[in-house]
């Protein structure tokens, strides 16, 4: 049976796109064509001999496979066959196979071999094989060095003039971080060739007055973007006093990326001009799509399919556009009619009708982005691709994140977690109430409580807020002031009530704060000057609070933003400012760029004190965060994993979900180091790792008590936890002092449970296949631990983790 799911989308390194597929039958002439193209060099390389043609019985042999004992995986683009991998099975050694690739010469240096033998070796493991021969020429060094890099355990000879590789296919740390590394190259590679075009064409470019078309157009002229601009028009000759072309094929010089804003039914016509064209990129503004029902739905997907096997990505459909606002671009492809200028946010948003506000809110605050995405449906382009690019843009600080769905939560993550390492993301994650996903939007609904999700954010290092005005606050502090060093807060105020409110907040917060200091509703320039300056130096002090009000009689020191400004600018502590009540970052407190915009050392103001203390403490737990110890995956005593796995694949031979037999669940337990005992004494808890759709291994931990359940009182972590989460996770309950020696008691065996943790979350995250383990009660005494009872459903996976696989576009 041909297995259509191996088929596969998947980015290039040049961040290109290719269609990965089994081959076919009918692909007789497709590979002709392909033969026919390659040097004779690339020949020799692959047969070892001089061959200028393939017969027409070599033809049918290629073609026909097995799929099993013979698999072969062709490279598409645009419909031409550009690279072919394939194994045979060895017939004296079993579990071996012989493989092989070649890649059109036009095509090599994109990475296809690579990719194509991620593809095969997924294949062959699902078929049973775990390792593959390679036979290489010594001269073939590109061919070598695709092989070596791959990170598998790899074995070389030299024999009879050929260089014999020997691969192990099973995944390795090094073959993941290889896969992860270049698909970290390729998405941002990608996201890269959209906002770096060298030419637009604008496509459906009307001339009627605020249309979409011509809205795009002219924010693209009015922004003065550096490269030539192309109205599309089928029978206007100019528009908005540009030269217009009938099709994007009529367009003389090359074009990187295509502004789509005609009727959705137009599209699929538009986008095989521009893959005929060369374009990179397509923008689709236009709507007509997933949000209309199941008939837009499907014009969605074959939108997707078309543009990727001809190399191209997708922003949208239904969306706002893109801008970059790097000088040597000036990039406004958006509908938005205001543009923030130049900064170090870069800006994601899922919402096409709610970036025009997000713009408007982000201008009106004085925030600089480096660039700006708006996703609409989300059916290509995501915000884990435009993580991948800002973890390496050296013009983007900090990153802001407007969600409505998650397309990859696993890999969301997994990213999040590396680049939050560097720079700060700041989150509004829309549908708490629900956890449903919009109409249209390519991505499933997320099963895990709100809680759960917000916990899962927080151990990948994201800072979610509760709406855009703290998404704002939050970015405006980051952007532009350095990260505390803890949580100790020292506050300076003119007015005894701001100075309260601002304590309050701290306090309720959980800030470390000192006593307000009140310079007195006459303090002026100086006295602010003299406070903040003693602030700044006193070791006991992480971050400043300065509230400045005019006072009720007289008139006020305008000189304050001044004295305020040259202390910051040496140092290492953030300020925050309520100044005259103003939100933003007011031209007084501004650093300014060369463009009149904020510079780094600007200081953030905001309306009320208790909105400039949690901005704060949004930061200081992001920056608790990046201090702590990243942890490790320790080596766990007792651990026979692969008979784990046997025992697993055994069982579900019954079925596609069995429910283990308390024998059966403490036979998998013993796997892990994990007995199970009916006596102990002490605080009883529960343990339970389970396998969700979205976001893979999750393990939580709460109490065993009908108040812990009243209240939901349970933590979440994804598997597997590291020493430093499995720490946190038994501390993050809010009866977590019932463990740790409440009112004088003798704190329990918190090591032990720790180690528990650890082994139930390695169990999870080797095994998929267990949809649901639960240990209830977990009786964690002062010396030691003992599982009581343990409930095990297994299901069969659909297919590997996303992150065990190899790499592909969703």
């Amino acid at each position: 049976m041909y297995p259509d799911h191996w088929e596969a989308d998947v980015v290039l390194t040049d961040g290109g796109t290719a269609h990965l597929r089994p081959i076919r039958s009918e692909d007789a002439e497709l590979l002709r064509a392909f033969y026919a193209r390659l040097s004779p060099e690339s020949i020799y390389y692959r047969f070892f001999s001089p061959r200028p043609t393939l017969s027409d019985r070599e033809i049918e042999h290629f073609v026909n496979v097995d799929h099993d004992r013979r698999v072969a995986l062709i490279a598409t683009i645009g419909g031409a066959m550009v690279a072919v991998v394939r194994y045979d099975r060895s017939a004296d050694r079993p579990g071996t196979a012989e493989v092989a690739f070649l890649v059109e010469d036009a095509h090599q240096g994109r990475g296809l071999g690579a990719v194509l033998l991620e593809h095969i070796a997924a294949a062959a493991r699902e078929r049973g094989v775990d390792r593959f021969v390679a036979s290489v020429l010594p001269d073939n060094r590109r061919m070598t060095r695709v092989f070596r890099e791959v990170g598998y355990r790899a074995e070389q000879r030299f024999e009879d003039g050929v260089i014999e590789l020997r691969l192990d296919l099973e995944p390795t740390e090094t073959s993941v971080e290889v896969m992860a590394a270049r698909e970290h190259r390729a998405e941002s590679r990608s996201i890269q060739r959209l906002l770096f075009p060298g030419s637009v064409a604008v496509v459906g470019a009307s001339r009627a007055a605020h249309s979409v078309g011509q809205t795009v157009l002219r924010h693209l002229l009015r922004g003065d973007f550096s490269g030539p601009v192309y109205p599309v028009h089928p029978t206007a000759t100019a528009v908005a006093g540009v030269r217009a072309y009938a099709s994007v094929l009529d367009i003389p010089d090359d074009v990187d990326l295509a502004v789509v804003s005609v009727r959705a039914g137009a599209v699929h016509e538009v986008v095989e001009q521009c893959a005929s064209k060369g374009v990179h990129g397509l923008i689709v503004v236009s709507s007509g799509f997933g949000e209309t029902g199941a008939e837009g739905r499907a014009r969605q997907q074959e939108l997707v399919r078309l543009a990727r096997a001809y190399g191209m990505r997708v922003v949208g459909p239904n969306c706002l556009g893109i801008a970059n606002t790097d000088p040597d671009v000036r990039l406004n492809a958006t509908l938005a009619p205001t543009m923030p200028g130049r900064g170090p946010v870069g800006f994601f948003s899922q919402s096409g009708a709610l970036g025009i506000a997000i713009l408007q809110r982000t201008a009106e605050r004085g925030l600089g982005l480096s660039s700006f995405v708006s996703a609409g449906n989300r059916a290509d382009v995501s915000g884990n691709d435009l993580m991948q690019y800002w973890e390496e843009d050296p013009a983007t600080k900090a990153v802001l994140l407007y969600l409505e769905s998650l397309g990859n939560p696993r890999k969301f993550a997994r990213l999040a977690r590396r680049l939050s390492r560097r720079k700060p993301i700041v989150a509004v994650k829309s549908g708490r109430s629900t956890q449903g996903v919009p109409i249209g939007h390519a991505a499933k609904a997320l099963s895990l409580p709100d809680h759960a999700v917000s916990a899962l954010f927080a151990q990948a290092g994201v800072i979610r807020v509760e709406g855009l005005s703290e998404l704002f606050d939050v970015a405006q502090l980051l952007a532009y002031q350095p990260l505390p060093a803890g949580d100790r807060i020292a506050i300076i105020d003119n007015s005894d009530s701001l100075g309260l409110l601002a304590q309050d907040a701290a306090v309720a917060l959980g800030l470390d704060v000192a006593a307000p200091v009140n310079l007195g509703p006459r303090a002026g320039a100086d006295e602010y000057e003299a406070a903040l300056a003693e602030a700044l130096e006193d070791e006991g002090a992480d971050a400043v609070v300065a509230l400045f009000t005019p006072p009720t009689i007289g008139g006020y020191d305008a000189r304050v933003p001044e004295k305020l400004l040259r202390l910051a600018a040496g140092s290492s502590k953030p300020i925050v400012a309520t100044y005259l009540g103003s939100e933003g970052m007011p031209e007084e407190l501004r650093v300014a760029g060369p463009d009149g915009m904020a510079a780094a050392g600007s200081i953030p103001s905001y309306p009320a004190p208790e909105v400039a203390v949690r901005a704060l403490a949004y930061v200081v737990r992001y920056a608790q965060w990046r201090q702590r110890p990243q942890g490790s995956l320790p080596e766990l005593s007792g651990m026979d994993r692969k008979r784990a796995r046997a025992l697993v694949g055994e069982w579900l031979d019954s079925g596609e979900s069995v429910v283990a037999t308390p024998q059966q669940a403490a036979e998998l337990l013993a796997c892990y180091g994990i007995p199970i005992a009916d006596k102990g004494d002490g605080v009883p808890t529960r343990i339970v790792t389970m396998e969700d759709a979205s976001f893979g291994a999750v393990v939580s931990f709460g109490l065993a008590d009908e108040t812990a359940a009243l209240l939901d009182d349970r933590a979440y972590r994804l598997a597997p936890l590291t020493d430093v989460e499995a720490a946190e996770l038994v501390r993050a309950i809010r009866t977590a002092p019932l463990l740790l020696g409440h009112r004088g008691a003798e704190p329990v065996d918190v090591p032990a449970l720790e180690d528990l943790l650890l082994r139930v979350s390695r169990l999870g995250d080797d095994l998929p296949e267990v949809a649901r383990l639960e240990l209830d009660p977990v009786v964690v005494g002062v010396s030691g631990i003992a599982v009581r009872e343990v409930t095990l459903r297994l299901e069969r996976p659909l297919g590997p983790r996303p992150e065990l696989g190899p790499r592909r576009l969703p």
